[in-house]
């Protein structure tokens, strides 16, 4: 429910220097959802560079149509806040954190649906906090092509390795379906099948057929694509997925009710020919009209 007659809010709280998406806007009155940036990289254990991701997702926004096939939903159609960059400390990421689960709840207060753009997967934690408190039945939904369960990785517990298990620990349903996951430790993988969270691929839209009116987080770690189509990211892995499967995933989200969601881990730097922040940003996209229908 989007309420008209509030002003701008909490501006202290993001920076709204640069580029926007486009068809956005930065005032969220009579908006439906609101999507900010996070450029962060902090914990980054192999090719940094994720903190220029929100950015290089807007400057490209504009090659795109406003209209999704797949979808046949359009931009145009939609009012939505591109609310800027959140103010972040440099340093460590708790405090990173903190400042996305005040953002996010920031964005709730508004009643739009929050689109975090990062920066690395490290900060997701702190935005599926703010939605479950708000929707304590909530249904964690992560692409990715690492299982990112790990409780500590170079003596860091917030180290973008352990962004589920720190999703897991703010979740109070639990309930956590990884789709597809490509790689990982023994011990991750073990708790995967045992868990039964690990979703192949083919029976991505069945698995979540049963989920239909239950609320939904969605969290699209970019390296879940292959490298051969987005090879901009931190920590590539190949045996991907490409935009079809997407397409496929984003149909069967059109029957669910998607509450939030971040795109994170692209590194622009890393791709020379632009082609895996058009990518990025054409999942924004879908995402973005994806939370505007709920």
């Amino acid at each position: 429910m989007t309420n008209p007659a509030l002003p701008f809010f909490h501006s202290e709280l993001f920076d709204r220097d640069g580029a926007i998406y486009m068809g956005s806007r930065r005032d969220p009155a009579g908006c439906r959802v609101g999507l900010f940036g996070v450029p962060y990289d902090g914990t980054t254990s192999f090719r940094p560079g994720t903190r220029f991701g929100p950015a290089a997702i807007r400057e490209v926004s504009s090659g795109l149509e406003t209209y999704c096939p797949q979808l046949d939903l359009d931009l145009e159609d939609l009012a939505f806040a591109d609310l800027g960059a959140v103010a972040i400390p440099f340093g460590a990421p708790e405090p990173v954190v903190a400042a996305v689960k005040t953002a996010t709840e920031a964005v709730l207060e508004l009643g739009l649906a929050p689109l975090m753009l990062g920066g690395e997967h490290s900060i997701s934690s702190g935005a599926v906090a703010a939605v479950a408190e708000r929707h304590p039945n909530l249904v964690l939904v992560q692409l990715d092509a690492h299982a990112d369960l790990r409780h500590e990785w170079l003596g860091n517990h917030h180290s973008h390795a352990c962004a589920m298990r720190r999703c897991l620990e703010v979740l109070p349903s639990g309930e956590l379906l990884q789709i597809a996951i490509r790689s990982g430790t023994r011990d991750e993988f073990s708790e995967l099948r045992r868990s039964k969270r690990l979703v192949p691929i083919e029976a991505m839209a069945a698995t979540l057929a049963p989920y239909r009116g239950r609320p939904i987080y969605l969290t699209v770690d970019l390296d879940w694509f292959d490298p051969a189509v987005m090879p901009g990211t931190g920590t590539p892995e190949p045996g991907g997925f490409v935009w079809q499967h997407f397409a496929t995933l984003s149909a069967e989200l059109m029957q669910h009710n998607l509450v939030g969601a971040d795109v994170v881990e692209l590194a622009p730097q890393l791709d020379p020919s632009g082609v895996s922040s058009v990518l990025a940003a054409k999942v924004t996209r879908s995402l973005l009209l994806l939370l505007g229908t709920q």
